[in-house]
């Protein structure tokens, strides 16, 4: 699970506004705090969709205590809303991997303890371990001369 801070701001006469710190340019609102809170839930998950669908790193959540320094959210209210990478409605696309078949007896046990598929886990599996580890910088390759 993904837990991104938001911030909530209600202005008399006004609907709740939603913001996400940790993605510029996401925001939301509703009539209601729990509309907000659902609607924030949707616009987290499009954004993140449409920053995998551009090949765009998924940012990793901050935590509330360093965002709520930031005087542009001073007055707001601060909640956390929890997304499954797994659960985002990104095209899937069906490949053929070779996995050793007792790694695969393993994936598919866990599954099972998990009430979760096997392409299901694997996607958590590839997402949890691409979100711990640290980008490398790409080198460039050089044609050597002839």
């Amino acid at each position: 699970m993904m837990n991104f801070p938001i911030v909530i701001h209600k202005d008399r006469g006004s609907d709740y506004g939603v913001t996400v710190p940790d993605l510029p340019g996401c925001f939301s609102a509703g009539r209601t705090l729990d509309e907000a809170l659902a609607m924030a839930r949707e616009a987290i998950e499009l954004h993140l969709e449409g920053l995998i669908e551009h090949g765009e790193v998924v940012p990793r959540p901050g935590a509330v205590e360093s965002h709520r320094r930031d005087p542009r959210y001073r007055g707001g209210t601060w909640a956390v809303v929890s997304v499954s990478p797994a659960g985002l409605r990104v095209k899937a696309k069906r490949i053929n991997v070779s996995i050793p078949e007792r790694v695969l007896d393993a994936v598919d046990r866990f599954a099972k303890a998990e009430n979760e598929t096997r392409s299901g886990l694997l996607v958590k599996a590839a997402t949890a371990y691409i979100r711990q580890t640290p980008a490398r910088p790409r080198k460039r390759h050089m044609r050597q001369p002839k």
